[in-house]
């Protein structure tokens, strides 16, 4: 064998391979209260030793890696948490993200290796052993709380965002299908005076959606329908929203739930879908893709492109469809019932 150089340099694989260790470090500096010392103010690493009991060694490995990925400043020798962090990484904000990464570090065997290669060989969600995870929250109400309560997380600081997107004007009742703990009923009727909404989900996480409604003063516009949407009927809307729910179910499921939709609403009647979306010709982008083996892990699901959405919302009957980019990572797939 000759030796040669390679024709690429390996720093893409590099990162690939190091960005494993990334995210469990964030998920670490969570759970041991990184971001809440630094949120009381700037500190020097010997002051976050002796108030953290940590070792240097380990301590300034998570704030270094903090840095790296934007959650914290590093400048003489003094820590502070970045916009970013003081935005989503602590609990005092509507966008917090927490809940999220407790569920991750509750359930850290669905992004293990030899979990990942089960669902990948068996087709299969590995979460909760793998049960499905909607009939387990059903079940075991802490375990329903604490999925709501990551979901929330998620979806709160997109539900700040999309609704002034697209214009609702001429709709009154908004459905929010799987809605959980009603964010993005929270940020409809927040952005837009004549909306109500309901928040359609199974029994019990119908019971717990009020402690996240009450906050924002808006009980009296905002209800809970129990049901199962795959066997009960809709309640009278004409604005049917499904955030994070298409990519849970096979293309066959989700163009059931179109068609239950479209049959449901009025003309006139739309339908909203939120989701991380590939690129038409699926080589991108990275969030789409993780996503995708996130949905392995935990559904029966998969990210969709927009073009396979619109298609799908096409071929039960709605009209003008179209794709919004929206925050972050996130579009809006929406069409009209004629």
């Amino acid at each position: 064998m000759k030796l040669s150089r390679p024709r690429v340099e390996d720093a893409a694989v590099l990162d690939v391979t190091l960005n494993l260790f990334a995210y469990p470090a964030m998920l670490v500096a969570h759970r041991l209260g990184l971001f809440r010392q630094l949120a009381q103010g700037p500190r020097s690493l010997q002051a976050l030793i002796e108030t953290m009991q940590l070792a240097r060694r380990p301590l300034e490995a998570l704030l270094n890696t903090a840095a790296a990925l934007g959650f914290v400043a590093r400048a003489n020798g003094v820590f502070s948490l970045t916009t970013l962090a003081e935005d989503y990484l602590l609990d005092t904000g509507p966008a917090y993200f927490g809940y999220f990464w407790d569920l991750m570090l509750d359930n850290g065997d669905t992004y293990a290796a030899p979990q990942l290669e089960r669902a990948v060989r068996n087709n299969s969600s590995q979460a909760y052993g793998e049960q499905d995870i909607f009939r387990s929250h059903e079940q075991q109400l802490e375990q329903g709380r604490r999925f709501t309560r990551a979901m929330h997380s998620l979806s709160m600081g997109h539900a700040s965002a999309w609704p002034r997107l697209i214009d609702l004007s001429n709709h009154r009742v908004f459905l929010d299908v799987g809605g959980g703990s009603g964010a993005h009923a929270i940020g409809a009727v927040s952005a837009w005076e004549t909306l109500r909404a309901v928040i359609y989900d199974l029994p019990a996480i119908c019971e717990m959606s009020g402690e996240f409604v009450v906050p924002y003063g808006l009980g009296a516009r905002i209800t809970s329908h129990a049901g199962d949407m795959w066997m009960d009927p809709f309640p009278s809307a004409d604005l049917h929203f499904y955030s994070n729910i298409f990519h849970d179910w096979t293309p066959e499921k989700c163009k059931f739930l179109a068609a239950k939709s479209f049959d449901a609403l009025p003309s006139g009647g739309r339908i909203v879908l939120h989701e991380v979306l590939y690129d038409d010709d699926k080589t991108g982008p990275f969030a789409a893709a993780a996503f995708s083996v996130v949905m392995l892990g935990w559904t029966e699901g998969e990210q969709y492109s927009g073009l396979e959405l619109r298609s799908l919302l096409e071929q039960v009957g709605f009209r003008q469809t179209q794709v919004i980019p929206s925050a972050g990572h996130y579009s809006l797939v929406t069409g009209i019932k004629p």
